[in-house]
């Protein structure tokens, strides 16, 4: 297990030699948000999250308390926030258009986990505890859910021929960005001790076929 100083932010879980590389301003910019990200993970492991100041983590990560706020608004964006979300819907893009949704969706979503959490697993698990057990975390990854669910929405559209704002487009995403947060959270609930991916599948499972008929 690494050290609190070794902790390292996770970055883009889906990595692609087709994707362009960044130029030197954006690769500035993904430093200093990954430096922010990792003085973050390490201060909480050492004092907690309530105890965990900016000024701290600005000192830490070796920029200006201002220069945190202008790459994160609040201190719980800087647990939530990362590169997930639009990384994630280039993947659904690049498959096959003639793949059923479930069948995408079910790849995209594993090889999501499977890479997100093994580059830093210990970061996985810390920010699934987070969202358990701090409210402001948790209430602040429900308002994001909504800006996950649009992307999301416009990939479902994308591939089904359906109307991003048609209410079934809108149900589905949602549901499954609602189930996707349960998983996680139960996922830091059991101790993180379950394969998130063997989770991942369940709650894909639930979404595409219904509530499983209980077992005599």
């Amino acid at each position: 297990m690494p050290d609190n100083d070794r902790m390292t932010a996770a970055r883009s879980p889906l990595p692609s030699a087709d994707r362009p590389q960044p130029g030197l301003r954006e690769r500035k910019k993904i430093r200093t948000r990954e430096a922010i990200r990792t003085a973050t993970y390490a201060l909480v492991r050492e004092h907690g999250y309530d105890a965990t100041t900016i000024d701290q983590i600005a000192e830490r990560a070796e920029v200006s308390p201002s220069t945190v706020f202008r790459y994160f608004p609040t201190k719980e964006d800087i647990v939530l926030t990362d590169e997930f979300d639009p990384v994630v819907l280039e993947e659904i893009r690049q498959r096959p258009a003639e793949e059923p949704w479930p069948d995408t969706l079910r790849y995209v979503m594993r090889r999501a986990v499977r890479l997100g959490a093994c580059e830093d697993p210990e970061v996985a698990r810390l920010r699934a505890r987070l969202t358990v057990q701090v409210p402001a975390v948790r209430s602040r990854m429900r308002e994001s859910m909504s800006a996950t669910g649009r992307m999301l929405c416009a990939a479902v559209a994308e591939r089904t021929g359906r109307d991003p704002d048609g209410l079934e487009v809108r149900v589905y995403a949602m549901s499954l960005i609602g189930g996707l947060m349960e998983t996680s959270m139960y996922w830091a609930e059991n101790g993180c001790r379950d394969d998130l991916t063997a989770l991942i599948d369940r709650t894909l499972d639930v979404l595409e076929h219904g509530l499983p008929s209980r077992k005599p």
